[in-house]
């Protein structure tokens, strides 16, 4: 506790948003002299940036204008990597063999002369929503336990900070329970509510996503004030920067690659990703004659669209690199269709699927990889298809040959 911070600025859920990184960054740089800088999870996942870089680019982001890390479920396996392990703290994910601790439970910091404790939490759903082998052996406990138990093992400290990657909504019952908490950084949700509220003596507040803002604490009186800020025009990219900013400049000219030239119904338009899933589930079904095809609309984004498809286009709308295959329903579901719906939606938001009604007695669904085995029974077989390439297969028509091309 050797520095003193005059306040704790968090971003939350950037998804690898790094087109806004000559925002973001040099203004990061600038709060960093004064500033403890945290993030709320998902700083990875979402973008062809991360598609192109695997996650090289947002580490070194992270470990250079970032003191402290709450994990998010996007890109779980990165927290674990050395040099952002050390930066991640989470009180309530466990081996679930032993029940230690995944990562460093707390961090004390001085702020304005407080000795102030910074933990996280990952809500319980968010924690389900891993792929299935990215979280094997590990387990989540009920955050409100795992904060109680904490304060209990560090009453010394004058204040508490809690990064959260559990959703807006549950973080305001996360206030209403642990009322010894000043300040809840939300993330994961991606809603409008951005506050800060009050609960009780607890604020909780939450930055703009995707590089666009950030939240900002500081002690006042004898409590906190909060607030919300949107990143400010972009500036000079500082000396120590400008390595990390010619990385994403390069990986920018990859993303401009055109591929194709965009159908009518997705031209000149942002990306209605409920009707493109039913066109894709659509042709899914007849050209792969599968019984029912089944998709979930997060897993694609919605994304602004010109004349033409580009590289960027494409792994901004299918970010994940799915890969489609035929997976087996669990036979709880076998004769209980609408349970099986309901399940999903629970976990995973809404549906795309065809045909509707689904068949009776069907035991096999075209689906995602992610939605297979983590929600599914288990995949049978590979498609031998992307959902990427379905993707570009639905929105665009390839530029024709030329003799050129031919000739290679």
């Amino acid at each position: 506790m050797s520095r003193t911070y005059g306040q704790i600025v968090a971003t939350t859920d950037l998804h690898s948003a790094l087109d806004q990184a000559h925002r973001l960054l040099p203004h990061l740089h600038h709060l960093k002299a004064t500033s403890l800088i945290a993030d709320c999870g998902d700083f990875f996942e979402g973008t062809g940036y991360y598609r192109l870089g695997k996650g090289a680019i947002e580490r070194e982001i992270l470990t250079t204008l970032y003191d402290v890390l709450a994990p998010g479920n996007h890109g779980w396996p990165h927290y674990f990597e050395p040099g952002l392990r050390e930066m991640t703290v989470c009180a309530n994910v466990v081996d679930d063999a032993t029940g230690r601790p995944l990562f460093s439970c707390i961090r004390v910091v001085d702020v304005h002369g407080r000795r102030v404790a910074v933990t996280a939490v990952i809500g319980v759903r968010a924690f389900h929503t891993i792929p299935a082998d990215q979280r094997a052996g590990h387990r989540v406990t009920d955050p409100v336990t795992a904060l109680r138990e904490l304060m209990l093992e560090h009453h010394h400290v004058d204040s508490w900070i809690v990064l959260s990657h559990s959703g807006f909504d549950e973080d305001l019952k996360l206030a209403g329970a642990c009322p010894f908490v000043d300040v809840i950084f939300a993330g994961h949700c991606h809603s409008d509510t951005y506050g800060p509220v009050h609960i009780g003596d607890t604020l909780v507040v939450k930055g703009r996503e995707l590089a666009a803002g950030y939240a900002a604490a500081e002690p006042v009186g004898s409590g906190w004030a909060a607030r919300t800020a949107v990143v400010p025009a972009p500036t000079v990219v500082p000396d120590d920067l400008a390595a990390l900013d010619e990385r994403i400049s390069s990986a920018c000219r990859m993303l401009a690659t055109p591929l194709g030239t965009l159908a009518e119904p997705y031209r000149d338009t942002v990306l209605d990703r409920r009707r493109l899933l039913q066109d894709i589930t659509t042709r899914l079904h007849t050209g792969l004659g599968a019984d029912a095809v089944l998709l979930n609309e997060t897993a694609l984004r919605s994304t602004r669209l010109g004349d033409d498809l580009t590289l960027g286009d494409l792994l901004a709308i299918e970010p994940f690199d799915n890969q489609l295959v035929h997976a087996f329903l669990p036979d709880r579901y076998a004769q209980d269709l609408d349970g099986l719906l309901t399940h999903l939606t629970e976990h995973v938001g809404p549906l795309s699927f065809t045909p509707q009604p689904l068949p009776q007695g069907f035991r096999s669904v075209l689906t995602t990889d992610y939605l297979a085995d983590t929600y599914l029974g288990g995949r049978t077989h590979q498609a031998g298809l992307r959902l990427s390439e379905a993707v570009r297969g639905t929105i665009a028509t390839p530029y024709p040959r030329t003799e050129k091309d031919g000739a290679r």
